[in-house]
C-alpha cells in the first residue's frame, strides 16, 4: 500500500519528533507555571478541533489536536493561546476577579504574577528544551558509548585550503577555531559553516603541535539526510580503517558532562550560522519548514534500519536515530523561541526586561503592534522556508512537466 508506506516515512517519524520536542516545551512552561502558582486552563499539543480531551483533578483541560504541529499552555484568564494580554480585557478580569474573590485571587493569575515569576514561567519552555537535549545526549552516551574517529589526516586534496595552509599526511587535529577536537565529526561540523572564514587548526605532527590557518571554501555536496547542500570544505581526508576507530565509555558523570557539551557545541553553531545568515555572509537556501523536517526525520528513521535484520532491531535503531535528531530539533526550537520578536518566548522577555527597567509595562498600543509584526515576522520565515523545501524537492519542477 503506497499510502500506507508513505504515511510510516514521512509522517510518523515528523510527529513523533516534533510530538516530543514541542511536548516537552510545552510542559516546562506548564510545570513552572504550577510551581509558582498560577492557574492553568488548557494543555494542548496540536491545533484544530480536538481528537481527545480530558479534565485532571485541578481543572487543567488535557487536549490533542488533529493538527499535530504545534502546543500550547493557555494560563486562566488568556483570551488567547498565545498569552498576548489585552490591557482592556486584563482590566476588565482585574474588576471581576477582586469582586469575585478578592485580592488575594490575583496572584493565581499569570499575568498578575510578579514580574520575575512571569519571566521564569516563559523562559521555562526554551530551558526545557535544552534539558531535553542534554537528557537525550546523556542517555545515548551512557547507554552506548561513543565510537570516535580522531583526525588523523590520511589525503590532503591537491590545490584545496588545506594544502595551501600547509597540512601534512599524518597530522592529528586536536584543535579547530580554539575548540578542542575529540574527532572527525568535530572538524567536518565546525568547518562546513566557515566557509571563506579564516579558521585556525592545531595539529600534532612528530609529537609537537603546530599551528596552521586554513580558509575553508564553498563546495557543494550530497548528504544522505539533508541532501544537497553548499557547505565549507578544506580538502582533508581522516584515516577510516577499523584500528583507527576508538570506543569510549562513560559512567553517569562523564555522560551528564558530554551531553552538556554536545548541547553547547550544537548551540553554538546555530548561532553563529544564524549571525552570517543576517549578515549576509551565508545563503538562506539551508533554512527548513515542516516539509524539510519531515523529509529529514524520514531519512534519518530509514538510515537507522538500514543493515538490521528483522522488525524489532530496524525499529530501535530507527528510534534511536530520532531521538539524536530530536535533540538537535529540540537546540534549534529552545534557540529560537528566545529570540527577541514578539509572539515568542524571547518576545515576551523583551518586554518584561522594558517592565523592569521603566518600572512599567511597556504601552498597550506599542505591544499590540510589536506582536503583529512579530506573527507576520514569524509567518513570513515559515512560509519562507516552506518555499525552501518545495524548491529542494523539484515540485515547482514537477508542476511545469505536467503542464509542458
Amino acid at each position: 500500500m503506497p499510502f500506507l508506506q508513505s504515511l510510516w516515512q514521512y509522517i510518523v517519524p515528523v510527529v513523533l519528533v516534533l510530538g516530543l520536542v514541542v511536548t516537552v516545551h510545552e510542559l516546562g512552561h506548564f510545570v513552572a507555571a504550577r510551581l509558582l502558582g498560577a492557574k492553568v486552563d488548557r494543555f494542548a499539543i496540536g491545533f484544530g478541533r480536538a481528537i481527545a480531551k480530558w479534565k485532571d483533578g485541578a481543572g487543567v483541560e488535557w487536549r490533542l489536536g488533529w493538527v499535530p504541529i504545534g502546543g500550547y499552555v493557555r494560563f486562566a484568564g488568556d483570551e488567547n493561546m498565545a498569552s498576548i494580554p489585552d490591557a482592556e480585557d486584563l482590566a476588565a478580569l482585574k474588576r471581576e476577579l477582586l469582586a469575585r474573590e478578592g485580592p488575594a485571587a490575583l496572584n493565581s493569575y499569570f499575568h498578575f504574577k510578579p514580574l520575575w515569576q512571569r519571566a521564569v514561567i516563559v523562559a521555562a519552555g526554551p530551558l526545557a528544551n535544552f534539558l531535553l537535549a542534554i537528557a537525550i545526549f546523556s542517555a545515548l552516551l551512557m547507554s552506548f558509548g561513543d565510537l570516535i574517529l580522531p583526525f588523523r589526516v590520511a589525503a590532503v586534496a591537491p590545490g584545496s585550503p588545506a594544502e595551501a595552509a600547509g597540512f601534512r599526511v599524518g597530522d592529528v587535529i586536536v584543535q579547530a577555531d580554539g575548540r578542542r577536537v575529540r574527532g572527525f565529526d568535530d572538524v567536518v561540523e565546525l568547518v562546513r559553516v566557515r566557509a571563506e572564514v579564516p579558521t585556525s587548526f592545531v595539529v600534532q605532527r612528530d609529537g609537537h603541535p603546530l599551528t596552521l590557518v586554513a580558509t575553508p571554501r564553498w563546495e557543494l555536496v550530497r548528504d544522505r539526510v539533508a541532501g544537497e547542500q553548499r557547505v565549507g570544505a578544506i580538502g582533508l581526508a581522516p584515516a577510516q580503517q577499523p584500528q583507527d576507530y576508538v570506543r569510549v565509555r562513560y559512567g553517569p558523570a562523564q555522560a551528564l558532562a558530554g551531553g552538556v557539551q554536545r548541547t553547547w557545541d550544537t548551540l553554538q553553531t546555530s548561532v553563529y550560522y544564524l549571525g552570517r545568515m543576517i549578515r549576509g555572509e551565508v545563503g538562506t537556501e539551508e533554512l527548513r519548514g515542516p516539509l524539510g523536517i519531515a523529509s529529514v526525520a524520514k531519512k534519518v528513521a530509514q538510515l537507522g534500519a538500514e543493515d538490521v535484520h528483522g522488525f524489532g532491531p530496524k525499529l530501535a535503531n530507527a528510534a534511536l536515530n530520532l531521538l539524536r535528531l530530536a535533540a538537535v530539533i529540540s537546540i534549534s526550537i529552545g534557540f529560537m523561541n528566545l529570540l527577541p520578536v514578539p509572539v515568542l518566548d524571547g518576545g515576551h522577555l523583551l518586554f518584561y526586561g522594558y517592565e523592569a527597567v521603566a518600572r512599567r509595562p511597556l504601552g498597550a498600543k506599542v505591544q499590540a503592534a510589536g506582536y503583529r509584526v512579530g506573527l507576520a515576522l514569524v509567518l513570513g520565515l515559515m512560509l519562507f522556508a516552506t518555499w525552501n523545501d518545495l524548491q529542494r524537492h523539484r515540485v515547482f519542477n514537477l508542476f511545469g512537466g505536467l503542464f509542458s
